[in-house]
Order: C-alpha cells, then sequence, then structure tokens
C-alpha cells in the first residue's frame, strides 16, 4: 500500500482513544478508521502484557459513507502500555497500523503506539505559546551600573561578537526590571508563557555556569526584580518558567568548592577522578561546567525533593514559578556505565506536582522518545521531532552554515522526507508526550529560522506549521519581527524597541494571528494529524477534533494541489488565514505562487 490521502488511519488523539490518563487495570477504547472500500477480513490489536504480547479482535462500530470505524478494548496494565494494529485478509492483505504508518512486513515494538498510565501534564500547557527570553539581549532598564570585571561591555544597539574569546562574556545589560516591563508585547503577541535561560548568578552572560541556585543574578536585577515579573506576569495572565541545570554545575558554585575541599557531604555531588583532564567529570570535557552524580541520597535531597531543595524553593512563593525547562536534561544522570536518567526525571516529577500545576520540559537535541516514558519530563524541546526536518524543508539556498554538528550544510529534503523524519521522531513518544513537547523553528541554540528559510515568506510558511502541527509552539524573542541570526551565538541579538524601523511588522501580524488561532482552536489544541498531500514543495494536513476540522497547507515554493474533501466527509470549506480561497462545495485547489500558508476550516 503506498503512501496516499486513502491510509488507514489511527493516532493517540481524543478521537481515537477515549482516555488519554487511564489507571492501571482501566479499559481504554480505541478507534481506527478503514476507507470503506478497504474490507479487511480480520482488524485486531496486538498489545505487550508484562513483555508478553496479546491479541485482541477489534470489532465495527459504525460505518459511514466513506469509511468503517472499528473499535476494540484495550486493557491497561503497565506504566506504559504499547499497542498496534493488525489486518489481514480480505482487500486489504496482511500489515500493521504503527505509529510511524502502515508496514506490510512484522516489525519491532519501537514505533507501536503507546498510552501512559501516569498523570497528564498541566491543563494550561495545552494552551500555551511560550515566549524564549535570553535576559542579557531582551530589554535594559538601565539600573543596573555595579558590573563585575569579567563582563565585556557591549552597546544596545550593537550585535553580538557570535565566535570570539570574548562570546561567553558579552554583556548588553538586559535584566528582568526591564522584562517586566516588556510582558505587554507578549500581551500584544499573544504569548503566554514567558520562559528565561538561567537567571541564576555566572561567570557569563549565558550562565549555565550557575556559582550558586539560592538566589538571582544581581546583574539581573536580583530577587527582588523575579519577584516583581512574576507577580506582573500572573496578573496579566502569563505564566513563568525558569531553566535549571540538573546535570552540571559552574566551576565557581558553593557546592563544587566545598566539593573539592573535601566535604563529607558535597564531595559526594561530584566524580573527582585523577585520570580525568580536569580531575573531576564535566560536562563534554568543559573545564568550568562540573558534572553532577546521582548516585547520592543527599544531592537529591539538597537539588530536588529535599523540603528545601532548589527545585522546590523557586516554584514556591515569592517566586512562583510555574515550571522548568531543564537543560541537557538527555545527559542528566548519565554517566558511563551509570544511568539513572529516568529516576532524576521522576523524582522532579514527584516534587514539582507535589508544588501544582508545575510543567517540566526537557532539552534533548535528538532521539527524546525513550526518555519520555510519561512519569518524568512531561515533554521535550521537540528539536528532533520538528525543528530538524522543518530546516532541512524549508531551507533556502542563502543559508550555507554546518547541519547543528554535521559538517555539512543544512541538507534540502522533500516533504516527503520531511514528514517521515517528523512520523519517525514522534512515533517514539506516547502521544500525551509528544503533544506536550515544545515545538520550535530555533532557539538561542541555534541559528534563526529567519537566515534558515533566506526571507520573509518561507519563514511564514514555517510558523504556520509551528502553530498548527501537534505540540506547544515556544518563539524565541525576536523571530516574531524578523530577527536574523547564522548560529547560536549570532542569534542571541538585542530586541530593537526603539528602533521599530527594524520591525517586520508584517511577520509581527502573522504570528499575532496564527498564535490567536492556536490558542482557540479545539482541532490544534488536542485535535489528531493526517496528512493527506505530500510533494517535494507542499504539504497539506487535516487537524481533527470532536467539534472542529482545520486543513493546512504549507509551500516552500510555487506548487498546486486539488483536493476533493468529500472523500474525507467535508462538504464545504471555509477560508481562515493566508492563501487560503474560498471553494465550491468539497473541491477544493491549492494554489501557491510562492511559498505560504493557507488554513481552512472544514464542514
Amino acid at each position: 500500500m503506498s503512501f496516499n490521502s486513502r491510509w488507514i488511519h489511527h493516532d493517540g488523539s481524543p478521537l481515537y482513544v477515549d482516555n488519554l490518563a487511564p489507571a492501571s487495570g482501566d479499559e481504554v477504547t480505541i478507534r481506527v478508521r478503514v476507507p470503506r472500500e478497504l474490507k479487511p477480513e480480520h482488524v485486531v490489536v496486538r498489545t505487550i502484557h508484562d513483555g508478553e504480547p496479546k491479541i485482541i479482535r477489534a470489532e465495527i462500530e459504525r460505518t459511514t459513507s466513506i469509511e468503517t470505524w472499528w473499535h476494540a478494548q484495550l486493557p491497561i496494565h503497565n506504566k506504559r502500555s504499547h499497542y498496534r494494529w493488525g489486518f489481514a485478509g480480505g482487500n486489504v492483505g496482511y500489515g500493521w497500523l504503527t505509529a510511524i504508518g502502515w508496514l506490510d512486513y512484522d516489525c519491532t515494538d519501537a514505533h507501536d503506539f503507546a498510552i501512559s498510565t501516569a498523570t497528564k501534564a498541566p491543563e494550561w500547557a495545552s494552551t500555551s505559546v511560550v515566549y524564549q527570553v535570553f535576559p542579557d539581549r531582551f530589554a535594559t532598564s538601565g539600573r543596573i551600573t555595579d558590573v563585575p570585571a569579567w563582563c565585556e561591555k557591549r552597546e544596545w544597539t550593537q550585535r553580538p561578537d557570535g565566535r570570539s574569546v570574548h562570546t561567553p562574556r558579552e554583556y548588553f545589560g538586559g535584566d528582568l526590571w526591564a522584562a517586566a516591563d516588556k510582558l505587554e508585547h507578549l500581551k500584544e503577541l499573544g504569548a503566554n508563557v514567558i520562559y528565561f535561560t538561567p537567571f541564576f548568578p555566572g561567570k557569563s552572560t549565558h550562565r549555565y555556569d550557575a556559582s550558586t541556585f539560592e538566589h538571582v543574578d544581581p546583574l539581573l536585577g536580583g530577587d527582588d526584580a523575579l519577584i516583581a515579573l512574576s507577580d506582573k506576569a500572573h496578573s496579566m495572565g502569563i505564566r513563568v518558567m525558569g531553566d535549571i541545570t540538573l546535570n552540571h554545575t559552574g566551576v565557581e558554585h558553593e557546592w563544587f568548592l566545598k566539593a573539592k575541599e573535601g566535604h563529607p557531604v558535597f564531595s559526594s555531588f561530584y566524580t573527582f577522578n585523577l585520570s580525568f583532564q580536569h580531575g573531576y567529570a564535566c560536562w563534554l570535557g568543559v573545564r568550568d561546567l562540573p558534572k553532577l552524580k546521582y548516585t547520592d541520597d543527599a544531592l537529591y535531597d539538597t537539588f530536588i525533593t529535599g523540603p528545601d531543595s532548589v527545585i522546590r524553593k523557586w516554584l514556591q512563593a515569592p517566586f512562583s514559578l510555574d515550571g522548568w525547562r531543564v537543560d541537557v536534561a538527555n545527559m542528566s544522570g548519565r554517566q558511563d556505565d551509570v544511568d539513572l536518567t529516568h529516576q532524576v526525571a521522576r523524582a522532579t516529577r514527584v516534587t514539582m506536582e507535589q508544588e501544582g500545576d508545575k510543567l517540566l520540559i526537557a532539552e534533548h537535541f535528538h532521539d527524546a522518545g525513550p526518555d519520555l516514558d510519561g512519569d518524568g519530563w512531561h515533554g521535550a524541546m521537540n528539536y528532533s521531532a520538528f525543528m530538524k526536518p522543518m530546516w532541512s524543508w524549508i531551507v533556502g539556498e542563502s543559508f550555507d552554515r554546518d547541519w547543528l554538528g554535521m559538517p555539512n550544510r543544512v541538507p534540502s529534503t522533500t516533504g516527503r522526507q520531511m514528514v517521515s523524519s517528523i512520523q519517525s521522531f514522534a512515533a517514539r513518544m506516547p502521544w500525551r508526550s509528544y503533544n506536550s513537547s515544545w515545538s520550535l523553528l530555533d532557539s538561542h541554540d541555534t541559528a534563526r529560522i529567519r537566515s534558515v528559510a533566506g526571507g520573509q515568506a518561507r519563514h511564514h510558511a514555517a510558523a504556520a506549521m509551528l502553530m498548527t502541527l501537534p505540540g506547544t509552539p515556544m518563539i524565541f524573542a525576536g523571530d516574531e519581527i524578523g530577527a536574523t541570526g547564522l548560529w547560536g551565538e549570532d542569534s542571541r541579538t538585542t530586541f530593537p524597541w526603539d528602533n521599530k524601523s527594524q520591525w517586520d511588522l508584517e511577520t509581527f501580524a502573522v504570528y499575532k494571528d496564527l498564535i490567536a488561532l492556536r490558542k482557540s482552536s479545539e482541532a490544534i489544541i488536542q485535535g489528531g494529524l493526517r496528512w493527506i498531500v505530500v510533494q517535494d514543495d507542499l504539504v497539506v494536513y487535516l487537524r481533527e477534533a470532536k467539534t472542529e476540522t482545520l486543513l493546512i497547507a504549507a509551500a516552500r515554493a510555487a506548487s498546486k494541489a486539488t483536493l476533493d474533501m468529500s472523500q474525507f466527509g467535508y462538504a464545504k470549506s471555509q477560508p481562515i488565514l493566508g492563501n487560503a480561497r474560498a471553494a465550491e462545495g468539497a473541491l477544493l485547489t491549492v494554489d501557491f505562487d510562492e511559498p505560504g500558508f493557507a488554513i481552512w476550516s472544514m464542514e
């Protein structure tokens, strides 16, 4: 069975799964839709119970003019229940419907659908649009005058050097007092979560080399500035998230200084060994970032689980953070033959749930699925399940930088390759974890999407997919006005508040419209996903919920497709955004003269 729009379909959304957060011992009704002309002799569900496969027969639930819906009762026993749909006989032949699609051969369990018994992410996360702020570059109040000698002062209107001996120490003077004054910008844009890269003191302006977790860096305004910002944000309906390094501290951190002196408690927090280059384990061998060792209960108590732990302190009043993004979460608790990452994630999740509806997101640059069992990180930053496939599809000819560590430039791939990559990585996660993960077009660690895409039109097409595919969209401050940057440090530009001639106001308007749609649409917030057209330069997909369906098209170049939406049960379409045009009845033409996007509401 080759790829086409009439594929048999199931995903983990409420259309197909009637309970996304079951308890062990529950039975969950799951459904699969099959085009009416396909008449399988047998439809089954294969699941795994305590490591042993079990076959469950499915039955026809209802038949419409275009399709047959089958359903089965899936017993939930294990913490993560795997399943797939099996078909045999009739005019379907033999095959399996997995999370990566239809396979006409027996396959491993790696891409099975999965349901977790863990508690769900906070309800507020489902309607969130996250706005990432690198504090030194967002806004400056001029209130901070006592600047340490390690800072390399820069004027607000300068660009970062980007790659020089001064790069980690370039100081532009952004602070949290000024960030609080700019919250109206987030409100106008529609973003309702502000996420700050670290605000703890260090000897760099990226601050991933914390010298303490006990207070906010005075360069950012200290504790009082964060309290004032948090209070103001919450009064405006904006949540606040911080950035924590569970994997390491800075070399000047008070824990590490005590550990080097042989302190009986803190010396167990790190791995000291004279055979190591610097005499202790570091993050990727970087001397300034000694790695934490999670084989001792004292570290858990101090950092994560204890009544006065770091994780707990900042979630409580007066700071009242709404969650944490965990830096290099994929490496936290992992060191050579020790792998305690899941233990670290679960301990952090338990502490955060004790403090209320708090969100826990992992930074993960590659295959996050195996680390998203459902009871640890709520989700991950979806570099591999969204950003990287998107970059390689949308990349412009002028962007010739290296490919996130690979020696080659970003490859130009087809729509089929992009969709296959997204499906491959997303299939490794339970649907809930996928939908709770942060989709992003860039971050403070990468080139800017505007530079990657090579212009406004492709940028807008990418933004439309960011806002309408499963996951929580995250915007790096400045993307909404067309900021540029060729690599991570080059992208950490200051925000030109006093020079609106540098703003791309058309891009700002597009972001506003897409965000408003995203936050109000049941189809986007919790709907299923069906890819129905996948060409080299054009992709079209449906987001379907019980009360609403949206059709989204994105093009990287001039392209065209004519769709008969009656084959999906839709008789009419209503243009909403972008290049969407009115259609006569069920026949809809997707037509782009240049890169862009179009969104319709289907009836």
